[in-house]
């Protein structure tokens, strides 16, 4: 197993979401320029990202997430905003976003809390829900912060699903789509 390949957990987006999400990204290519847009396939909600991880503790996962998150049940979630991170005039994530949900909290915090019994150091940082949809902006232009308002139409065309999984999934930097699901673990209906 390469040491350049790392793993993570995450809520696994229903097909006809990540269309959506896919159609929408067409528009946004028109007036956000950055260098690589994520392909359908590859949209998720990460909950916990692992890094390099071993066989042992991969085992770990696979056998700790059912425990931690056998009460948890679907989430409804809206995705209704978009935004960047990194810097303003030249943002590395583009990405969208979506109402404050305390059960998704809650599944966070017990995923975090299972990837840490099995042995992994976890970004200690605030949770931010969101999936992102494109990385490094390309232009010399400074990117213009005022154009996601004008620009989101999630505002008046929220997209509201059910989640019902979360998978550990395998980055495969040379592939695309990039991530491989590994297992998934069902929420309750």
């Amino acid at each position: 197993m390469s040491e350049n390949t790392h793993y993570f957990l995450a809520v696994k987006l229903p097909d006809p979401i990540n269309r959506s999400l896919f159609e929408a990204t067409e528009e946004f290519q028109k007036d956000f320029h950055f260098k690589r847009w994520v392909h359908k396939e590859d949209y998720h909600i990460t909950l916990a990202f692992l890094g390099y991880a071993n066989e042992s503790q991969l085992k770990d996962v696979r056998e700790l997430i059912p425990q931690y998150i056998k009460t948890e049940k679907s989430i409804p979630l809206t995705i209704s905003q978009i935004g960047t991170f990194g810097m303003k005039s030249a943002p590395r994530i583009f990405w969208t976003g979506l109402n404050d949900s305390q059960e998704l909290q809650v599944l966070r915090n017990q995923v975090y809390n299972a990837c840490t019994k099995a042995g992994f150091q976890l970004e200690k940082r605030a949770f931010h829900p969101h999936i992102t949809l494109a990385r490094k902006w390309s232009r010399e232009e400074e990117f213009d912060q005022n154009e996601l308002v004008v620009k989101n139409i999630f505002e008046q065309q929220p997209l509201t699903f059910l989640a019902t999984e979360v998978v550990l999934y395998k980055t495969n930097l040379l592939q695309t789509p990039k991530y491989e699901n590994l297992i998934t673990f069902s929420l309750q209906s």
